[in-house]
């Protein structure tokens, strides 16, 4: 899958049995006695020496953007996106570009007398960031996780290094951030979205049933897991007992009823029987009436009824869902081939039409974003022999 280092992801987030290959699940999280998330663990090996630690070079950009189909592209860059809202937003966040490029200034000529400074080469990050320079803001945020080994150091270079799609460097800056602050959730909550990228499901959910055993009352973890499902993960061992337990510990939590209720449908093959039907669509309306906004609910009850037959009902949920959201391309689709069902063929014709245009629109802001991801990749690739080296161990 990847070309990182072995030894830093040897025994994290061990498979999980039913994802991706059947194995027995070997947590590492739960061993009495861990420090909180801001601090390391006294008893692990020191991560550095001196400040030199690089991570691998990215060679392959073959898959830049995701792993496997568009759909799968999708979803992965909607977790990615996701992983990088943990980031915590910096005094430099909400500046204007002038101001960014003054500070820019200013703080290389702080450097320039402190260079050993982390935080003056993190905060240099953030503004290369905003001024949309990836490659320098992964050189500062590395810099200062190498002078600073912190918790939020480390995961803000993996961060940088994430949401520009470099999974396979990320993820050595992940693992080894999640050996050093075992009791970090967003540490392991990033690590699973890198494996993710890579393809690796069944990793990914071992991280985040981890980072959902940390702290069983933190909706965080399940929303990552009900964005990541499909077919062959909800039939994984474990998945249906954590989306039942969010729902039953968040009972009041839209996304809660909403995600276990897709969990129960695509456990069922997309084909409920009676019971269970019913159970998903109470738990879809209880969804909706805590928050009218939520278009995929009305959009997945919509898939409900049309299952079940019921297309004038369908009709109407996947009008909410399209009312709710205009730029989201599924109920249109969903609505076209309803419309069909019933004999509307020119109602079926314009959503159609509504669907493909808004697809195209979809396509070309993918196949820009990919080609900025491209740039900054083949850059991180070629940057000098030193940065190429694997990390260095202990």
């Amino acid at each position: 899958i990847m070309s990182a280092a072995p030894s830093l992801l040897q025994g994290q987030c061990q498979p999980v049995a039913g994802a991706s290959e059947a194995r027995p699940p070997e947590p590492h999280n739960t061993a009495p006695g861990k420090p909180p998330a801001g601090k390391p663990d006294a008893g692990s090996p020191e991560f550095y020496d001196e400040p030199k630690f690089n991570v691998a070079g990215v060679t392959d950009t073959t898959n830049l953007g995701g792993h496997g189909s568009s759909a799968v592209q999708r979803s992965t860059e909607t977790l990615t996106k996701e992983a990088i809202s943990l980031k915590q937003e910096s005094p430099t966040d909400s500046q204007a570009g002038s101001l960014n490029a003054d500070r820019e200034k200013s703080l290389r000529a702080s450097l320039e007398h402190d260079p050993g400074n982390a935080a003056l080469h993190h905060s240099l990050a953030d503004t290369e960031e905003k001024l949309g320079n990836p490659l320098e803001a992964v050189r500062q945020y590395q810099r200062a996780a190498e002078l600073d080994p912190s918790e939020s150091n480390l995961f803000d270079w993996g961060a940088e290094l994430l949401v520009h799609h470099a999974p396979e460097p990320a993820m050595e800056v992940f693992a080894k951030g999640n050996r050093m602050f075992p009791h970090s959730s967003r540490m392991l909550i990033a690590l699973g979205v890198a494996w993710q990228a890579q393809g690796a499901n069944d990793r990914a959910l071992r991280c985040l049933f981890d980072a959902s055993d940390l702290n069983p009352s933190d909706p965080t973890p399940y929303l990552f897991l009900g964005k990541m499902q499909n077919a062959e993960i909800v039939h994984s061992t474990g998945f249906m007992e954590k989306m039942e337990r969010f729902s039953k510990l968040q009972p009041e939590n839209p996304l809660a009823n909403y995600y276990y209720a897709v969990a129960l449908w695509k456990r069922a093959n997309d084909s409920a029987d009676a019971p269970t039907a019913a159970q998903i669509e109470s738990l879809l309306n209880k969804a909706i009436h805590l928050n009218p906004k939520l278009d995929v609910a009305y959009l997945q009850l919509g898939i409900l009824y049309g299952a079940g037959g019921n297309f004038p009902k369908a009709i109407a949920a996947y009008q909410k869902a399209r009312d709710v959201s205009p730029e989201l391309e599924e109920p249109h689709y969903r609505l076209a081939d309803a419309y069909r069902r019933v004999g509307e063929k020119t109602k079926a014709e314009h959503e159609l039409q509504l669907f493909k245009e808004l697809t195209k629109k979809k396509s070309e802001e993918a196949e820009r974003e990919r080609h900025e991801i491209q740039q900054f990749v083949f850059a991180l690739r070629d940057q000098s022999p030193a940065a190429q080296q694997q990390p260095e161990h202990q």
